[in-house]
């Protein structure tokens, strides 16, 4: 696409104030700074943390607000610095937008904690629309497979998900995941292609989503209520419900680990020493990284790895985030323009 073709406005939804449904506006097309591409965006997936951003439970947005950052999309203008990136490559664009590269924690290799990182759909402008920038060096090369609306969930879900996993500890054969959704039911598969045994976690009462996890792969499928056939050797939790992680701990053998996934819970409830004594472990997991990025990208086509998705317009957003809120919705929702 030409510069010339690119339309001056394009369509968005956006977030004007906490707790208020998005707006569908028409808003300027934005032009690409010198480290920067422009990408027509072919579809966003709609993720659990846009609801915490919606509901004013992450509270630093940047207002006004075009949330999103599971985005696949095709680069139809760079930026006069750009070399690595042309017009017509499909990418991805994760949460991590940008970081400063010499902090602390950039320059020890822990990006995912930089001091001075913008974030996709929170603190830029994200994939709700028909366009997005997005910083050369933090698109994701996207393989064949996924250069489409059903790879989206992978650029969050996905992301996030993955790097749980690879935090697990190295014997861990036997995981429960907590919050069967759009992450649980990606990393359950490599989980498989790995060999190892997913116990899954619903929501009580959700006959649905147990079945859901048993034809996505789990060993095992049960209300979080409920007590797994075995110790587990690591938990995973996705749900942002704080009243699992004790749960979780009780469930753990020896050296066993809980991973929290989300980045944000509810608080968690007290519990004894007695639960977290023998090296058990509690860890919360932040962003992710590019490292991440390449690793997932290049381990899912081995599996292969398969979206289970529901596709709404970009006018339904809101629609769709009622679905994902309301525990509707089996896989993940995308939005596809």
């Amino acid at each position: 696409m030409q510069a010339a073709e690119i339309p001056d406005t394009m369509q968005a939804m956006v977030m004007e104030r906490p707790q208020t449904p998005l707006v569908l506006k028409t808003v300027p097309t934005p032009v690409p700074g010198t480290e920067q591409v422009l990408i027509k965006v072919i579809a966003c997936g709609i993720c659990r943390t846009d609801l915490h951003i919606l509901d004013g439970e992450l509270t630093s947005p940047v207002l006004p607000l075009i949330p999103g950052h599971e985005v696949i999309g095709e680069v139809v203008l760079t930026g006069t610095s750009v070399k690595k990136i042309q017009t017509g490559d499909i990418v991805g664009i994760p949460w991590l937008a940008h970081t400063c590269g010499h902090c602390k924690f950039c320059s020890q290799g822990q990006e995912n904690l930089c001091e001075h990182a913008l974030f996709t759909g929170y603190t830029v402008n994200g994939g709700y629309a028909e366009y997005i920038l997005a910083w050369e060096d933090f698109c994701i090369a996207i393989p064949p497979i996924y250069a489409n609306s059903g790879g989206a969930p992978l650029l969050c879900a996905g992301l996030i998900g993955y790097r749980c996993l690879h935090l697990l500890p190295e014997h861990a054969i036997n995981i429960g995941i907590y919050g069967f959704g759009a992450a649980a039911h990606i990393i359950t598969q490599i989980a498989k292609y790995q060999f190892k045994s997913i116990y899954a976690f619903t929501r009580p009462q959700d006959g649905k989503g147990e079945m859901f996890a048993m034809d996505i792969g789990a060993v095992w499928a049960g209300s979080s209520l409920e007590a797994p056939p075995i110790k587990l050797d690591a938990a995973i939790i996705f749900a942002p419900d704080g009243s699992l992680v004790p749960i979780a701990l009780s469930h753990l053998d020896k050296g066993g680990a809980v991973i929290c996934g989300g980045i944000h819970m509810s608080d968690i409830p007290g519990f004894t020493y007695e639960s977290l004594w023998q090296e058990r472990m509690i860890r919360s997991v932040a962003n992710l990284t590019r490292e991440d990025g390449k690793r997932l990208f290049e381990i899912a086509p081995k599996v292969p790895v398969t979206t289970t998705v529901h596709y709404f317009s970009l006018a339904q957003a809101n629609e769709a985030l009622t679905a994902l809120r309301t525990g509707q919705l089996t896989g993940a929702a995308v939005l596809v323009m």
